[in-house]
């Protein structure tokens, strides 16, 4: 049995951002894969809820001027099956195929993912990579916010009493020519293939140049990086991205894990010491901008085939 204290099933967006409001103690449930979870354990702390499953307001992936928007109440089952989303944000699928199993990923949401707060959120890398907003609401009104910030700190976000995620927004990317776009690339490490939390979580985008060498080696015009459980919330690497800008691809990887140590801070737990951690994102650093690169290279390579046609 499931011990709950209060059960409100709210009607509409408007409804459940009322009764989080009135009451302190409450939390939204979506999927309810983690909060389940806790209640089952008897953590009070989840025991009045406010159920928003299938709110209309919370579903739905949409694409407005470019933007991609996804409800928060999505499940990532109904993303892996989006056309739109594979088209403007694939590596947010690649992602989303790392979660769990078939029945989580037919129960759980990308909003549940984000606002649990987690180290270890499957969505939370990719969506750094990509830039990614929060589409806010509560008794105080809409907010926008950037995805970078909003965890403070192992189960705790940047949400104020009584909002609710209502979507997740991705601008397109800027640029033109050969900056079209990024290649993107995303790796979970666990120890089972599946149905297991991530050991690491490291996702990369790119953006290349051709140099000015006879070499004509790619240049990196743009890194980003970014990790779950590397630190106490998902991270972007600013130091490690910093350091690869203007450099040959290889010199770039180079650059970037001599100074990883100042974007990550990797915990030893029962899961995993902490140097085997830093092993684990040292080695995928180098895999996944590498990846990231080979796919840009074929992005732009179809890119000029089809305005060549």
């Amino acid at each position: 049995m499931y011990a709950f204290e209060s059960y409100h099933r709210a009607q509409s967006l408007t409804e459940a951002v009322e009764l989080l409001a009135a009451n302190p103690f409450a939390r939204p449930m979506a999927g309810g894969t983690d909060i389940l979870v806790r209640l089952r354990e008897r953590h009070k702390e989840y025991a009045e809820i406010v159920d928003i499953h299938d709110l209309p307001e919370l579903e739905g992936i949409t694409e407005d001027r470019g933007e991609l928007r996804i409800g928060s109440g999505t499940t990532f089952a109904a993303l892996m099956a989006s056309p739109l989303a594979a088209r403007l944000a694939p590596m947010l699928i690649e992602a989303a195929g790392w979660v769990a199993g078939p029945q989580i990923r037919n129960t759980a949401t990308i909003g549940g993912n984000i606002c649990n707060g987690s180290a270890c959120a499957d969505s939370a890398a990719p969506l750094l990579i990509l830039n990614a907003h929060l589409d806010l609401i509560g008794p105080e009104g809409e907010r926008l916010i950037p995805l970078r910030g909003f965890h403070l700190g192992p189960g705790r976000v940047e949400l104020r009493q009584g909002e609710i995620l209502r979507s997740v927004r991705i601008k397109p990317e800027p640029g033109q020519g050969q900056t079209l776009g990024l290649g993107t690339a995303y790796v979970k490490y666990s120890m089972r293939q599946a149905m297991d939390i991530a050991t690491i979580g490291c996702g990369a985008g790119i953006r290349l140049r051709d140099g000015q060498s006879e070499r004509r080696e790619r240049i990196v015009d743009e890194l980003r990086l970014a990790f779950t459980v590397a630190a106490p919330t998902p991270v972007r690497c600013p130091a490690a991205e910093a350091a690869a800008k203007g450099l040959p691809l290889d010199e770039a990887i180079q650059a970037a894990l001599a100074v990883l140590d100042h974007d990550v801070s990797p915990r030893t737990s029962w899961r995993a010491a902490g140097d085997f951690r830093m092993h684990i994102i040292r080695t995928l650093t180098g895999r996944m901008i590498r990846t990231a690169a080979e796919r840009y290279a074929k992005h732009v390579a179809k890119h000029f085939e089809v305005r060549t046609c």
